[in-house]
């Protein structure tokens, strides 16, 4: 397909939707101050679903790869922010944080995510699974997956990320944000203990990759940030091992965590929520400016990454924010970074919410296009012309998805096979 005929389908269907879009608090946990303070939603009922692959027994039906987070600003002086080898909790079964400063009267402030919690003695932060042990923080969730599985990259979704390949997921349980409509609450809005666990060091999980014969490891369902121990370490060995490694991200991670992981990472999908600061703090409990400050710190440091846009409708699909987010993006990241719309599905809290009309995701498409955007993508769409991949200069079709299949691939050595046009991304192991 030519340039003029996707662009023209494009546009009819923004035109087309124009009339129909809609237009569009940081908590205080008991022994948890976090740095903002505004009240959010607590955690969800407990669920359960059947198991699959080394998912802990009595957990499982996870629905994609959703997460949430942004980053703040730096480090203090003397904050605990390295360690050598993993230093385990003697009795508790936890392991020693990174990124955590020691305060007065045995309390610690994590400086881990833009929270920056301050946790009382006993107590956990609001990821619940950071805890104050005595003057010292532990991860609670190193080493203990709830869930350890294969699936195909696309399910990221990262579609510049040697396309077809299949990836070893894992996640703990504990998220930094409170997405009223995530699709994994089961497992992100609980505490350790709450859900079933498995027991593996970094070294089990590398092992377990090679023997699956995957490509990739990919720390997803949940948010990586805050088992960060346990990313950073499994990723130093992936490497090591020459396996590629990604994360999952909301982008909710203080910028020296991140600058200090990137070296052990490939590829960063990062979903940005949406592009207002107020549907961060109602619908997330978080704040927008630190996910941008992420975007850009990935773009300053020559990181490969995607960014991801659920479209919820009411909530974030004005055609005004979207495409300030699209002209920001373009503006302050490039044209040529992969940007995916993808469509909402009843879940959680928003279940009285109906799915995403599939002419509000094209009517985005059309505004990421007409703001200079080079690649973008519809997701939870199967067989939609936009899961595809078109090259930036001449618009030919180079590879041909239908949802997480890849069909075809035209890029070769990076570029159109077309017009030989460099196209953005990593296309080989």
């Amino acid at each position: 397909m030519n340039c003029q005929r996707r662009r023209s389908f494009v546009k009819k269907a923004f035109i087309g939707c124009a009339g129909f879009i809609s237009l569009g608090c940081l908590p205080f946990v008991r022994g948890v101050a976090t740095a903002t303070g505004n009240p959010g939603p607590g955690r969800g009922a407990p669920g359960s679903s059947s198991g699959s692959s080394l998912r802990a027994p009595g957990e499982g039906g996870l629905q994609g790869d959703f997460a949430g987070g942004d980053m703040g600003r730096g480090e203090s002086a003397g904050g605990h922010s390295g360690r050598g080898d993993v230093q385990q909790a003697q009795g508790t079964g936890g392991t020693e944080a990174m990124f955590y400063r020691k305060l007065d009267n045995n309390l610690v402030q994590c400086q881990l995510c833009p929270h920056r919690c301050k946790i009382e003695p006993g107590n956990s932060g609001f990821c619940r699974v950071r805890q104050n042990r005595r003057g010292t923080l532990y991860s609670m969730v190193y080493g203990r997956p709830c869930t350890v599985d294969t699936g195909p990259i696309e399910k990221a979704p990262l579609y510049h990320f040697v396309p077809g390949h299949r990836r070893l997921c894992l996640a703990t349980v504990g998220c930094n944000l409170r997405c009223r409509y995530c699709h994994n609450w089961h497992i992100s809005q609980r505490a350790p203990g709450e859900v079933r666990e498995l027991r593996m060091s970094a070294s089990q999980i590398v092992d377990e990759a090679a023997r699956h014969g995957v490509r990739s490891i990919s720390f997803t369902y949940t948010e990586p940030t805050i088992f960060y121990e346990y990313v950073h370490d499994i990723s130093r060995l992936a490497k090591e091992r020459g396996l590629k490694t990604s994360i999952v991200s909301n982008g909710y991670i203080n910028p020296e965590p991140m600058r200090r992981l990137l070296p052990y990472l490939d590829a960063v999908k990062i979903d940005l929520k949406a592009f207002s600061d107020s549907f961060y703090r109602e619908i997330s409990s978080a704040r927008l400016d630190p996910v941008l400050q992420t975007l850009k710190l990935l773009r300053e440091e020559d990181a490969f990454f995607e960014i991801v846009c659920l479209v919820v409708p009411t909530l974030n699909d004005d055609p005004g924010e979207i495409r300030m987010m699209c002209e920001w993006i373009a503006g302050n990241l490039g044209r040529d970074v992969p940007v995916h719309f993808t469509r909402f599905a009843p879940s959680y809290r928003l279940t009285n919410l109906p799915p995403t009309p599939v002419r509000t995701l094209e009517a985005a498409i059309g505004t990421a296009l007409g703001s200079g955007l080079q690649y973008v993508y519809i997701g939870n769409v199967p067989g939609h012309m936009n899961n595809s991949t078109y090259c930036g200069r001449c618009d030919e079709r180079l590879i041909h998805r239908t949802h997480f299949t890849v069909l075809e691939n035209n890029i070769e050595n990076g570029k159109c096979r077309y017009c030989g046009y460099a196209i953005r991304g990593i296309w080989e192991v």
